[in-house]
């Protein structure tokens, strides 16, 4: 077990600094579970001991009427009368045939026994009995609850079944009898506390329960240690000797790494260990003194590997350490991990808690181990299903003027999209796009689909759209007469070339690759347009090209004189003096409302500006012979000709 609830309090704090979605943030705070709260001791009767519950709302102690424990409390032996003992053992027989889920979320009936026995309310000595039920579980908070049915549902449907007291101390706008109040209120029945709104309620009561001894404020986790071995053969075995005699001991650092023996069976043994205790020649060890023992079984789960992969990535050859103090000082933190939000509370948290103790030890240099997370979307295909919504699987589809029928039955089918799955078999096999459209034809529609988080459909078209298009790129590109390498390029591609570098590398910045390809796209056709181009020019577009189509861009750099990979040029400049517009469209107006646009040079005075809008041949229709009261114009934005 790793003892992660130690960390708890900094794996939240640390959520604070890091450039993450909002929405794994909090699915990590959830997961973590902090809340504040009190433990109240409620005296046994009849027993010389204190019952701990851990409550959020200590503020309705006066409404709670019963109390429960977890079938596996620790004192249960100590709470249940001889009387009950019997019912209740075999009510925790039961029980611990469900699972945690089978108690609680899913549990449709409550279920419980009562243990016999009382404890007394510290707020008002009443004597409340203490049950036996399963909905209530040992990993959170202490095992045991104070129930206030009248402001808790799973409480009131327990208090209904069991016909306990149903006591109002929040004022309701429902009958507490017919249904759980469990919106906050003024407090009710509560003696000290009537009157008082939640916040100081509770902290009235903690004062009031700490003056006394009968609790105190508490902070309480809902994570717990964490599992950290399996019973299976393949797994980073633990270095732990068993001894005969009790010890146990770490395996000497000079014996290590330990490695897993070589096996030909993997099942598990005849004694329902793990398969390595199968290996008997690896399993027992004798020390210098002839002390037997047995190395442990149990292997690490798949987390002891992609808990810290990026570290060893950041110097993959060492073959000393782990990695040099020089690699992760250079390498970390990790700049942006781009993944899938279905791993925030698991392998990120995990990571993240791993890292925080190996900066405890002072093995890394930074707290926490990704600054940026991106959450990419999911690639859907299409998929077909039976007007009664039966899947068909998409060797049994046929197209058949731009409708889908059942190889089989002829039936028609409507086309959906859905997950890729085996079982649908719309799975894309990516070698399959290669072999067709080439790698780079791959790279760029997988980027030109849309944004980078979004929920995508996968679509072959679109593919052979992104495939034409480099095409056309190679046509203009690779044809001597269109790059040419002495030529004064037009003023069009000089600013479009200046306008995609801007551009390109902006939106890489900003992980929206769809619209850095679209400007790609855009300049070409101002190339065409243009018919020749520049050797610089074309360089300089082989290198913006190069991150997304990058076998293309070496192609044209090797034609274009380059000799080393394109991969280690340094990225164009973008000069922003090419990008100044020398136009400016005007709307005119006649009275407020536009008629017609006139395209002006940017630096034309205002006369020059209102004579053009005059002399527009659009402009005698809405002056029908009139003289203007005025014209306004504001430079660079609009023009008002008021009649």
């Amino acid at each position: 077990m790793l003892r992660i609830p130690l960390y708890a309090e900094r794996l939240l704090k640390g959520l604070d600094g890091l450039d993450w979605p909002a929405g794994v943030k909090d699915m990590q705070r959830n997961w973590i579970g902090r809340s504040t709260g009190a433990e109240v001791d409620f005296e046994l009767d009849g027993v010389d001991a204190k019952l701990t519950v851990y409550t959020t709302r200590c503020d309705t102690l006066f409404g709670a009427t019963y109390m429960v424990i977890a079938p596996e409390h620790p004192m249960i032996d100590q709470i249940v009368t001889p009387d009950q003992k019997a019912a209740v053992d075999e009510y925790r027989r039961q029980a611990s045939m469900k699972s945690d889920l089978d108690r609680t979320e899913l549990a449709k009936e409550k279920t419980g026994v009562f243990s016999g026995r009382y404890a007394k309310n510290p707020v008002n000595g009443t004597l409340i009995p203490i049950w036996v039920a399963d909905y209530v579980l040992m990993g959170y908070g202490t095992g045991a609850i104070m129930a206030v049915p009248a402001h808790d549902t799973r409480d009131w449907e327990f208090a209904k079944k069991f016909n306990l007291p149903i006591i109002e101390v929040l004022k309701s706008e429902v009958d507490v009898q017919e249904q759980a109040w469990t919106e906050d209120g003024v407090h009710v029945n509560s003696g000290f506390l009537d009157g008082l709104n939640k916040k100081d309620a509770i902290d009235k009561m903690i004062a009031w329960l700490t003056e006394r001894n009968l609790g105190k404020a508490t902070v309480n986790y809902k994570i717990r240690d964490w599992l950290f071995s399996r019973q299976r053969y393949w797994g980073e075995p633990f270095p732990i000797i068993h001894w005969e005699d009790g010890e146990v001991t770490m395996v000497d650092e000079k014996d290590l790494p330990h490695k897993l023996p070589e096996l030909t069976k993997y099942e598990p043994s005849d004694t329902g260990e793990s398969p390595l205790a199968n290996a008997t020649d690896w399993l027992n060890v004798t020390d210098k003194n002839g002390r037997r023992g047995r190395y442990e079984t149990n292997t690490m789960p798949q987390w002891a590997g992609s808990c810290w992969y990026y570290l060893r990535s950041t110097d993959p050859p060492n073959d000393s350490a782990p990695f040099s103090v020089e690699a992760e000082n250079y390498w970390m933190p990790v700049d942006l991990y781009v993944g899938g939000a279905e791993h925030a509370v698991l392998h990120l948290l995990y990571s993240r808690f791993w890292h925080k103790v190996l900066y405890d030890l002072g093995i890394v240099h930074t707290d926490e181990p990704y600054q940026k997370l991106f959450n990419q979307g999911m690639i859907l295909a299409f998929a077909y299903e039976t007007q009664a919504g039966a899947k068909v699987t998409s060797d049994m589809v046929e197209e058949r003027d731009g409708k889908f029928y059942h190889k089989e039955t002829g039936a028609e089918l409507r086309q959906i999209v859905a997950k890729m799955s085996k079982s649908l078999k719309n799975v894309v096999n990516p070698d399959d796009v290669i072999a067709h459209y080439g790698a780079d034809s791959l790279r760029l529609y997988e980027m030109f689909m849309g944004p980078l988080d979004a929920v995508k459909p996968w679509a072959e078209s679109g593919v052979k759209g992104v495939f034409n298009f480099l095409a056309r790129v190679f046509r203009f590109f690779s044809e001597k007469d269109n790059v040419a390498d002495s030529l004064q390029d037009s003023a069009d591609v000089v600013k479009e070339l200046h306008k995609t570098i801007k551009k390109v590398a902006e939106d890489i910045e900003g992980l929206r690759f769809n619209t850095a390809i679209s400007q790609m796209m855009i300049f070409t056709n101002a190339c065409y347009k243009a018919k020749k181009v520049s050797v610089s020019v074309a360089r300089d577009f082989a290198k913006v090209l190069a991150p997304f189509a990058p076998h293309l861009a070496e192609e044209l750099w090797q034609m274009y004189g380059g000799t080393e990979s394109i991969a280690y040029e340094p990225w164009p400049v973008c000069d922003e003096s090419k990008l100044v517009e020398d136009m400016v469209t005007y709307p005119v107006s006649f009275n407020g409302k536009t008629r017609f646009s006139i395209e002006l040079p940017k630096d034309a005075t205002q006369q020059q500006v209102q004579d053009a809008a005059m002399a527009h041949e659009s402009a005698a229709k809405w002056l029908d012979g009139k003289t203007p009261k005025m014209v306004i114009v504001v430079p660079g934005k609009i023009i008002n000709i008021v009649l």
